[in-house]
């Protein structure tokens, strides 16, 4: 079950996704979005400005370490409670 900060997420994630996808959850793989760099670079600034947190990672590493939804939403989780 999703928490709010997931949810969030996941609605940001959805304004960038392909149309006609399944429900995302967070186990769904951003690549099966249609996520590619330029969208994620969009969302990675959406989470930004949101949650007044800086997520300093680029292209190449971001699709390294952030395979599915769930995964952004815990580097977010984190960046914030770093921000704190």
């Amino acid at each position: 079950m999703a928490d709010q900060l997931a949810t969030d997420i996941i609605a940001k994630i959805k304004a960038h996704a392909e149309e006609g996808g399944e429900e995302i959850t967070l186990d769904t793989e951003l690549t099966a979005l249609g996520i590619h760099s330029l969208e994620l670079t969009e969302i990675i600034f959406d989470l930004e400005e949101e949650y007044d947190i800086e997520i300093e990672m680029n292209t190449v590493d971001a699709w390294s370490s952030l395979k599915n939804v769930g995964d952004m939403v815990e580097a977010v989780r984190v960046l914030i409670a770093k921000s704190a």
